[in-house]
C-alpha cells in the first residue's frame, strides 16, 4: 500500500509542475484528508491535520475527553472511557484529554486509493479553472503560439505554458499557411467551457487583432493620442480604418502610416498583404463617406438619413474605383460609415451616343425599365457603366434578367 509520504509528495510535485500556490496545495491536501475522516468517525471537528508538503509528512490527531466509564457523554465523538484511554497510557484519568495519532492505513487501502484519485482530479479542476480565468483577463489582446498540429477545421497551438489554444478555420485569414514549430500572433477572442475543459479561441480576421496590431507599431495609438475609432475589414483583402487625433499636432493619418510606410507596412505583412486604407475620421457625414469611398472623387452626394441610404454621384470613370474589385470597396465604406451607399454615375447630357432607356421599349419590358430608372439609372451607359453583381444587388431583377438587359444594350453600341 502507498505510504504517506509517497503520496503526499507525488502529489507536491504533480502541484507545482502546474504552478498551483502552496496554500491551496495545503488547502486541497486537507480537504481530502478531512473527507477520509468524516467517511469513518462521521465527524472531523476534534480532528487536527498537519501538512508539510515539502517532506511528504501527514500528522492526523485525534483529541478526546476523557470520562468516567459509566458517564452518559461517553458515546460522543470527542469523548473516551477512562478504561478505553489507560489502554493507551495507564496514569490518565478523567477530564484529562487524550491526544491519539491516526495513520494513513488506518483507513484502509481503499481509501487512499480514492484519496489519491481525488487530490489528482481536484487539482486537474483547478488547473483548468486558472487556465479559463487566465485567458478570460486578456480577451482581446495579442498573444503568440507555437504551431503544432494543422487540421482541416482549426489550427492547434501551445503558448508559453503547453496550454492549447486553437484559430477556427474561420477566423484564419484565407491566405494563412500554416506550418509546425512556427510562431503565430492572434488575439484572444473568446474563452469558454466545453464540456468542462477550457476552449480557448484565437482569431486572426477580427477587427480588433488589426487594432492591437497599430498599438504595437504607432506607438501615439498606444500612447491614447491618436484614437482608431473604426475598423472594417475583409481579412486578408482590404480594411478601413478611420482615426482621430486630440492634438491638433499630430496628423493622425500620417502618424499610422509613418515615414514611406515604414509603420502600416509592419501590419499589412501580418495581415497577409491586406490593403489597409487609413481614413481621417471626422463628424461631417458628407466628408468622411466621401474619404471612406477613396481613392475615388466624387462629384455630389444625396444622404437620406431616415433610410441609412447615401446617393454618390460620380464621373464615370471614378464609378470602377469607387466599387472596388467585386464590390470590395464600396461594401467596406458601407460598413464604415454604417450607411448603404448607391453609386451613380453622372451623364452628360450632351452625350449624343447615349440612349435614352424608353427606346428599348420594344426589346426591354416596361417594369425592368422602370426599375432601372428607380435607381437613377435612366440611358443605356449608365446602365452599362455598372457590372452585373452591382446591378443585381441594388436592384430588385434576377441575375438572368439581368444578363439579358446587359446583352441587349451592348448590341446597340458594338
Amino acid at each position: 500500500m502507498m505510504d504517506t509520504s509517497t503520496l503526499i509528495e507525488s502529489f507536491a510535485d504533480f502541484a507545482k509542475q502546474k504552478n498551483i500556490d502552496r496554500p491551496t496545495m495545503i488547502r486541497i491536501l486537507e480537504d481530502v484528508f478531512r473527507n477520509m475522516i468524516r467517511k469513518k468517525y462521521v465527524q472531523d471537528d476534534n480532528f487536527d491535520i498537519i501538512v508539510n508538503a515539502d517532506k511528504g509528512d501527514l500528522e492526523i490527531w485525534r483529541f478526546r475527553e476523557i470520562v468516567d466509564d459509566d458517564s452518559e457523554d461517553i458515546w460522543e465523538h470527542d469523548k473516551i472511557s477512562l478504561s478505553e484511554a489507560q489502554k493507551i497510557e495507564p496514569d490518565f484519568e478523567v477530564g484529562e484529554e487524550v491526544a491519539e495519532e491516526i495513520h494513513l492505513e488506518d483507513f484502509g487501502r481503499r481509501a487512499v486509493t480514492t484519496a489519491r484519485q481525488t487530490l489528482l482530479q481536484k487539482v486537474k479542476d483547478l488547473e483548468k479553472d486558472i487556465l479559463f480565468q487566465k485567458y478570460k483577463e486578456i480577451v482581446g489582446e495579442i498573444i503568440t503560439g507555437e504551431v503544432y498540429q494543422v487540421l482541416s477545421r482549426e489550427v492547434l497551438l501551445i503558448d508559453g505554458e503547453g496550454n492549447e489554444i486553437a484559430i477556427p478555420r474561420n477566423e484564419q485569414i484565407p491566405k494563412d499557411r500554416y506550418r509546425k514549430g512556427e510562431n503565430i500572433r492572434s488575439i484572444v477572442h473568446k474563452v469558454e467551457m466545453v464540456n468542462g475543459n477550457p476552449k480557448i479561441i484565437l482569431s486572426r480576421t477580427s477587427p480588433v487583432f488589426l487594432e492591437r496590431l497599430f498599438e504595437q507599431e504607432v506607438p501615439e495609438v498606444f500612447d491614447g493620442l491618436i484614437t482608431i475609432k473604426k475598423v472594417v475589414r475583409e481579412p486578408g483583402e482590404r480594411a478601413k480604418v478611420a482615426v482621430e487625433s486630440y492634438d491638433d499636432r499630430i496628423d493622425p493619418v500620417g502618424a499610422c502610416v509613418g515615414m514611406k510606410g515604414s509603420r502600416i507596412h509592419a501590419v499589412v505583412r501580418e495581415l497577409q498583404n491586406e490593403n489597409i486604407d487609413v481614413i481621417n475620421y471626422t463628424e461631417n457625414l458628407e466628408l468622411y463617406i466621401t474619404r471612406a469611398l477613396s481613392p475615388a472623387k466624387i462629384s455630389s452626394i444625396k444622404i437620406d438619413k431616415e433610410n441609412g441610404r447615401v446617393s454618390v454621384y460620380l464621373r464615370p470613370d471614378q464609378v470602377s474605383l469607387a466599387i472596388g474589385k467585386g464590390g470590395l470597396n464600396i461594401r467596406l465604406a458601407s460598413r464604415l460609415v454604417e450607411m448603404e451607399i448607391d453609386v451613380f454615375r453622372e451623364v452628360d447630357t450632351l452625350q449624343e451616343e447615349d440612349v435614352d432607356l424608353d427606346e428599348f421599349g420594344d426589346e426591354i419590358e416596361s417594369w425592368v425599365i422602370d426599375e432601372l430608372k428607380r435607381i437613377g439609372l435612366d440611358s443605356a451607359k449608365s446602365v452599362l457603366a455598372l457590372n452585373k453583381e452591382e446591378l443585381v444587388r441594388r436592384t430588385d431583377l434576377e441575375e438572368e434578367t439581368v444578363e439579358g438587359l446587359l446583352n441587349v444594350l451592348k448590341k446597340e453600341f458594338e
